[in-house]
């Protein structure tokens, strides 16, 4: 992740880290498994520590929050959320503490290139007034048949990020 930031020039030293789960559940590794030694948390898991995810987010009030994977995208955004259709597009959030957040914008119909052009920085003087980039999580490109592709992928989302910020 580290590298990735680092590549997109995203300052690490200006970014806040947080799971949006506050737990980890470890899963034996069996033959025929695939590598991961943990379970994705269900939604009744995501919901249980959503109170702490948000007051994560009042407190820390960011400009623009990046949700890591398809965990951190379903427990901000809700059940529906698919990394696979909302990665890489900037969408601003509704104004509010309620979680799941909503957002004003939901367009996941431009292609890569397009994405890369919707850092509108005109909402961005309202403090209370969030946007949201969803990408992959590191650990997807670790399990990425082809890892530099992947990799180049995620950097690309995080370039987004920092455009918008910079």
């Amino acid at each position: 992740m580290r590298s990735a930031l680092a590549e997109a020039e995203v300052d690490e030293e200006q970014a806040y880290f947080t799971n949006a789960v506050k737990h980890f559940k470890f899963a034996p590794v069996t033959e025929g498994r695939k590598r991961r030694i943990h379970k994705a948390p269900n939604l009744g898991e995501m919901t249980a520590c959503r109170p702490w995810l948000a007051a994560e987010v009042r407190r820390v009030n960011p400009e623009l929050i990046v949700a890591l994977g398809a965990t951190a995208g379903k427990s901000l955004l809700g059940s529906s959320f698919r990394v696979t259709e909302a990665r890489g597009t900037l969408v601003s959030l509704e104004p509010g503490p309620d979680m799941p957040l909503t957002t004003e914008t939901t367009d996941h119909s431009a292609d890569r290139t397009d994405r890369t052009d919707r850092s509108d920085r005109s909402d961005r003087s309202d403090r209370d007034h969030h946007h949201l980039l969803s990408t992959v999580h590191p650990s997807a490109v670790l399990r990425a048949k082809d890892r530099d592709e992947a990799y180049g992928g995620l950097v690309d989302d995080l370039r987004i990020a920092a455009r918008f910020l910079g």
